[in-house]
């Protein structure tokens, strides 16, 4: 009898270090901002920033190296042609390792080497993601293995499950992507997923509605569109406005039609205590700290998984990222997608309606181009346009070959679609915001 009740008090004192000690310190990486060397930033961004300057020499050739597994991984496992789509995508890396290869010998067409193209992907993009999601998904195994996701998820189950359409955990995800990149919250996502704790159309939800660019890209926009005196009024809008676009998008085609399956058998809801909320979620977390692999463990398969996606990542982006602002340089394609918009900047009498509707149309090649196209545009065209970049999610130069590099299944029309509500939605959305806070 000594001898169990001994063997239970080491069983909660184990549980309660995992939860209290592993979870603090992946809250700690992830979500609270410190400032080093002048900057401010969480700490899991500063670590990237002091191992990229540390390898600063070593870092093109880094990510050479993953664009080339990338490419080389399909046809390894020869699932490169088990569909269209995988066909599409194994060719596409390939292409992108071709790309890459050319930008790091210097070798290859003139406009490639223009400072918008190549040299963009793979300084802003490629590197950058190269180390984060890898160094990202060590920290990740203290934040989604011990209690944490499980115990706010308990909270969060009342807001999120009747106005998002997804449990309450996903909201760790919408904060990571807002504190992080979208590439960790795109991580987190499909682990889960992968886990069987979210449904496919959970997951596809999340993928397409929290997983939008950092704080610190929107400062980037705020800063390029000459709106950091409007700081706080931008950063609230474009986060109330993106989650009420998510939650509208939700109960329309495709998202709606989508069904709720399971990547493998669901974990199943288990009774939890009667009492209170705080009850419950205690009781959650201490079952998941029971069921939780050893440190070193959980470490060595989130690292596994974040290299994967990495090298499925990092090719993608150097050919459909590539191919995007191609169109977007040297062809009227987006000039016409922004037709499509015309009709409701026209209508909601957006300065510059053409101008607000080219800038809409471009963001699916990269969200960083729309913003580009209006930094002289009047201020509240420039702020409508600032939350679109933000809200839309989804485009071409990362979110789509990230999402589409995960086990999550969904195909790129749907994406297509999924972006065009999106952005018409936040005109609707933030052009009489912009109105009223302006004018």
């Amino acid at each position: 009898m000594e001898r169990n009740s001994l063997e239970m008090r080491g069983v909660k004192i184990t549980s309660l270090i995992k939860f209290f000690g592993y979870s603090a310190f992946g809250i700690f990486a992830f979500f609270i901002p410190i400032t080093f060397n002048g900057k401010s930033s969480i700490p899991l961004d500063h670590l990237v920033s002091l191992i990229k300057s540390s390898f600063k020499d070593y870092s093109n050739l880094y990510a050479l190296l993953l664009i080339l597994l990338g490419a080389l991984i399909p046809f390894i496992q020869k699932s490169w042609n088990k569909n269209k789509t995988d066909m599409a995508f194994s060719l596409l890396k390939v292409l992108g390792f071709i790309t890459a290869l050319g930008i790091y010998f210097q070798i290859g067409p003139e406009w490639l080497f223009k400072p918008s193209m190549g040299p963009f992907l793979y300084e802003k993009l490629v590197i950058p993601i190269s180390f984060i999601v890898p160094v990202g998904s060590i920290f990740l195994a203290f934040l989604v293995g011990y209690g944490f996701l499980e115990f706010i998820g308990v909270f969060m189950e009342p807001i999120m499950k009747p106005i998002w359409k997804t449990q309450g955990r996903s909201a760790i995800d919408a904060v990571a992507s807002f504190v992080g990149s979208y590439s960790i919250g795109l991580l987190i996502t499909n682990r889960v997923y992968k886990e069987g704790k979210y449904t496919t159309k959970e997951a596809i939800i999340i993928a397409t509605g929290f997983s939008t660019v950092s704080v610190t890209f929107m400062i980037l926009i705020a800063k390029t569109l000459n709106l950091m005196d409007f700081w706080n009024s931008y950063f609230w809008s474009t986060i109330i406005i993106t989650f009420i676009v998510t939650a509208i998008s939700v109960r329309i085609w495709p998202i709606k039609g989508i069904p709720e399956e399971y990547f493998k058998e669901p974990i199943k809801n288990r009774e939890t205590e009667q009492g209170s909320y705080f009850k419950k979620a205690w009781t959650e977390a201490m079952r998941a700290t029971l069921l939780s692999p050893s440190l070193g463990k959980n470490i060595a398969l989130q690292l596994k998984d974040g290299l994967l996606m990495t090298m499925g990542i990092l090719p993608s982006i150097m050919s459909v990222g590539l191919i995007g602002l191609i169109l977007a340089e040297f062809t009227p394609v987006f000039d016409w997608l922004g037709y499509l918009f015309f009709p409701f900047t026209w209508l909601l009498k957006i300065p510059e309606p053409l101008l607000a509707a080219k800038a809409s149309g471009i963001g699916i090649a990269e969200m960083f181009l729309p913003a580009l196209l209006v930094t002289k545009a009047p201020l509240i065209t420039r702020f409508v346009i600032a939350v679109v970049s933000v809200s839309s999610i989804i485009f071409f130069s990362a979110t789509i070959p990230c999402i589409i590099s995960t086990e999550i299944p969904i195909s790129l029309s749907k994406l297509l679609v999924i972006w065009f509500e999106r952005v018409l939605l936040t005109l609707l959305l933030a052009t009489p915001l912009a109105y009223f806070l302006f004018s």
